[in-house]
């Protein structure tokens, strides 16, 4: 299985940091103890540090808990997401690279609302931990009602620094439990990165995710879609007519996802990044709740 963590940018090319001469020597000695402890991106992550310490002192704090096997993201305190820079706490589950594809998918969707409607649309992003999803998909629409949600206290306190921004609000509490009743029927996007990773496969997992990240953020059960259950179960309620629910699966896990949705009375269908190796599952609240699904979906798009 491969790393859940973004590999990180390579700072020369983004001009995000830059290294005199002079610290030339620290950084070739930052690199060694990274490539010691088993950094893959060691030089490009030194960089980071580097540019993060404002004294030695603080170097080595960061170099010290980085080669202990914390993520790159919570030694910084960041992570670049969809064009974002996220504040990423502590214990709070780290936004991956490939769930950049989800959120290019629900910016499509919801740029594709938008414009049939002429009003900004109403988002919601559940299970939502740092809140990253929900942030840039705001900042891409340039105006969105966003609501957010996560389970787990650290996220929530994360995710509101960083949905503030935005305009948005977030609550916690589990799935759909605590938004606003205000909101059913109304949300056309919703987006649930939830766990997936079956129960047994969670100690394949690199130690710096299955260390330093909440278990319930990563555990999904025997086969990995019980989050997606009851996600799924839940979402018609919620969604607009032509509303659309995203989740991330696993690749072997799409076909029982979408069976998941068509039982739950959401149009099915499947979108796949080889580049990101992301699967992404979407599911469409019928605009006619008499129409039978199997057919085509409200975007024109053919289903199972």
């Amino acid at each position: 299985m491969s790393s859940p963590h973004p590999s990180p940018k390579s700072p020369a090319a983004s001009g995000t940091y830059s290294v005199t001469e002079t610290a030339e020597p620290s950084r070739s000695a930052v690199v060694t103890r990274l490539r010691a402890a088993g950094c893959v991106f060691a030089e490009d992550e030194a960089a980071l540090l580097i540019a993060a310490a404002p004294t030695p002192d603080d170097l080595a704090a960061l170099i010290e808990r980085r080669t202990a096997g914390h993520p790159l993201e919570h030694v910084l305190g960041w992570a670049e997401f969809g064009g974002l820079r996220v504040a990423v706490d502590p214990g709070v589950f780290v936004p991956r690279r490939r769930t950049e594809f989800l959120l290019d998918q629900a910016v499509a969707l919801g740029r594709r609302l938008s414009g049939r409607t002429g009003r900004h649309i109403v988002a919601v992003d559940l299970c939502c931990g740092s809140g990253a999803v929900g942030a840039a998909l705001a900042a891409a629409l340039g105006g969105v009602e966003l609501h957010a949600c996560d389970i787990e206290p650290a996220a929530v306190r994360c995710a509101r620094r960083n949905v503030a921004a935005a305009g948005g609000r977030v609550y916690e509490g589990d799935l759909f439990a605590p938004l606003p009743v205000h909101l059913q029927g109304r949300i056309d996007v919703l987006t649930a990165n939830v766990p997936y990773v079956p129960t047994e496969e969670v100690g394949l997992l690199p130690p710096e995710a299955r260390e330093h990240e909440p278990l319930v953020a990563l555990d999904g059960g025997a086969d990995g879609l019980d989050v997606l259950r009851r996600v799924t179960a839940a979402a018609p309620r919620w969604l607009a007519p032509g509303g659309h629910l995203l989740v991330e699966t696993g690749e072997r896990q799409a076909p029982r996802a979408m069976e998941t949705f068509r039982r739950s009375g959401l149009i099915p269908r499947v979108a796949t990044s080889d580049e990101l190796y992301a699967t992404v599952v979407i599911g469409t609240r019928p605009t006619d709740p008499t129409r039978p699904t199997g057919t085509t979906d409200p975007n024109g798009t053919k289903t199972a």
